[in-house]
């Protein structure tokens, strides 16, 4: 073979690989939440019960670390706090379109089957799409709608969307969602604090608490919460394929 018909084929291999690259088609996945927790999931000190609500969900696929939070770093004032302490996602979504290693950012307020948007009470769900490659992952985050400033979310990293050889994951997640304390707002008893979104006034009321982005097995208040599996089940399903 002649040196310009190797540098042809080499060339031509490039040229390939390249296109071969551009064109590669992303994996679509169908993300389901559901609120199932009892009506009487919340046991109050008044001897009443109440179900637990859960806001719309925020929801990222990226390629950096940490596109929320930072545990045990204060809330970063981009928009979790309205997140965490009223359920809107408006502030945070906007904040975070055309970041570095953010590849789309959505939210969906619209549980499936009802005709406009709201929470998902026991029973109900919400589910939306989305796409990525392998190396970009998954982050979701909700608002605990009985608190002053809890939301659900997997831990700062996100969720892999795929496994070591590139496969789509599949199945249930739930054990990689985690219920967070924003530490924006003192807490108060779930299902009774007057400055939670379910019964204050106005959106942003209540002491702040000026803390840090934490677990909530970290903070000790006194109060007892449900576990995640015992609200929310979230479901992940790979299916066609689409080209970016």
């Amino acid at each position: 073979m002649s040196q310009r018909t190797l540098r042809i084929s080499v060339l031509a291999t490039l040229l390939l690989f390249t296109a071969g690259i551009s064109a590669q088609a992303d994996e679509t996945f169908t993300v389901r939440i559901e609120n199932v927790s009892a009506k009487d999931a919340l046991k109050l000190s008044n001897g009443k019960t109440e179900p637990v609500g859960v806001a719309p969900v925020l929801y990222v696929i990226h390629t950096n670390r940490a596109p929320l939070f930072t545990s045990g770093e204060p809330d970063r004032g981009k928009g979790l706090e309205a997140l965490a302490e009223d359920g809107s996602t408006d502030q945070l979504e906007k904040s975070l379109k055309g970041q570095p290693g953010i590849v789309h950012v959505g939210s969906t307020d619209t549980p499936v089957g009802a005709r406009s948007p709201g929470g998902i009470s026991p029973g109900d769900a919400y589910a939306f799409k989305v796409t990525a490659k392998p190396g970009e992952r998954l982050t979701i985050a909700t608002m605990f709608g009985q608190s002053n400033d809890l939301f659900y979310a997997p831990r700062e990293e996100g969720i892999a969307l795929f496994d070591a050889s590139g496969k789509p994951v599949a199945g249930d997640i739930t054990s990689q969602i985690l219920l967070w304390d924003a530490g924006t707002e003192v807490n108060e008893e779930p299902g009774l604090g007057p400055n939670q979104a379910p019964l204050q006034a106005a959106p942003n009321t209540g002491p702040a608490e000026h803390g840090v982005v934490r677990p909530i097995g970290e903070v000790k208040d006194g109060f007892h919460y449900p576990s995640v599996a015992e609200v929310l089940r979230v479901t992940i399903t790979p299916g066609a394929t689409a080209k970016r």
